[in-house]
């Protein structure tokens, strides 16, 4: 089972390390050295269509989802995609793959729950083998390809790499897995990267360390006009997703929930009857109702006169014309 994203990884900059952080450097070193060597004996093998990577250089939820399905919208939205397909690993799911995702038929358990998400708004085809998995996606008649997650994965060619920052984590304390969240140096990921999305407020200066000449587009979360909550009552939320506290402090502090108390699971936490039951027993004696994020609901098993509730989550950009710039300009040169 993943383990809950260590407090360290996001310590305030001026704050000496812990004990544990210091312990765990000459492991980050091996990670940096098996890293390496994994990309020296790689070519990456370009596709036949243009393949656009909305990734993250630190490990664990930065909104990476949520964006993508944003830019997938935007792009179709303005012509610039005219049949555009997700590409996923299909992280925590069985399906090995290429897997053309079918929300009616297929589970969290099948595909891993972000294809589950993505496949609402766009065809989403899951394959560990991106290149493979491209591949399926022109023979369907894809005209672009736009992949959640796999910056580090070097098989396969990006012709436009998009790195999301979350403002309220930035890059954490600069140090790579597992002492601090970067899944890759921090200085040879800003140079790789062509564009950045900053998500929310730049809390911990991060733009400040992006290089001159780059790209940075701004954008929020907001909640879906389709959100089943109410300012009246209380809740007590909880979630197994990289960074729990992000959702819980958007509940208060943005969305303005009454929280009775908040539970935070490992990442991709594999719920179990037990475990809902706890909650609602939890959430009954507290006089609350359970509510969670889309990811997790679609990872939480059915138990009948248990009613859990979801926090749709949108992105928007805060200038979508700078958004469409960027893209008119860069997407042309991809194009084969």
């Amino acid at each position: 089972m993943k383990q809950k994203t260590p407090s360290f990884w996001y310590r305030p900059a001026q704050s000496r390390p812990p004990l544990k952080e210091r312990f765990l450097a000459p492991l980050s070193r091996l990670y940096m050295l098996g890293y390496r060597t994994h990309r020296l004996f790689v070519k990456p093998q370009k596709a036949s269509i243009p393949v656009l990577c909305v990734g993250n250089l630190v490990a664990g939820g930065t909104g990476k989802t949520p964006a993508a399905i944003c830019l997938v919208e935007t792009l179709h939205k303005h012509g610039l995609a005219r049949n555009p397909y997700f590409l996923v690993r299909g992280y925590g799911g069985a399906e090995i793959g290429p897997l053309l995702v079918d929300p009616a038929k297929h589970t969290a358990w099948d595909t891993g729950d972000e294809a589950l998400l993505l496949a609402r708004s766009a065809p989403t085809i899951v394959s560990p083998n991106r290149v493979i998995g491209a591949q399926m996606a022109a023979d369907r008649g894809a005209d672009i390809i736009i992949m959640d997650d796999g910056l580090q994965n070097p098989g396969i060619h990006k012709d436009i790499k998009l790195a999301v920052i979350n403002g309220e984590m930035g890059f954490g304390n600069g140090k790579t897995l597992p002492a601090g969240p970067l899944r890759q140096p921090l200085a040879q990921g800003l140079q790789q990267v062509d564009a950045f999305i900053l998500v929310g407020e730049d809390k911990r200066d991060a733009l400040k360390l992006i290089p001159e000449g780059k790209t940075i587009l701004r954008a929020a979360l907001k909640t879906s006009d389709h959100a089943d909550i109410s300012k009246k009552k209380t809740y007590l939320a909880f979630a197994g997703i990289g960074y729990p506290q992000k959702f819980f402090t958007f509940l208060q502090e943005t969305v303005g929930l009454n929280l009775a108390e908040a539970v935070p699971f490992p990442d991709h936490y594999p719920y179990e009857e037990s475990d809902l039951k706890m909650l609602h027993e939890k959430a009954r004696a507290l006089g609350a109702e359970l509510l969670t994020t889309e990811k997790d609901f679609l990872r939480l098993p059915k138990i009948e006169n248990i009613t859990v509730h979801t926090l749709p989550v949108d992105m928007v950009w805060n200038d979508e014309d700078a958004v469409l710039r960027h893209f008119e300009s860069a997407l042309p040169r991809t194009r084969p």
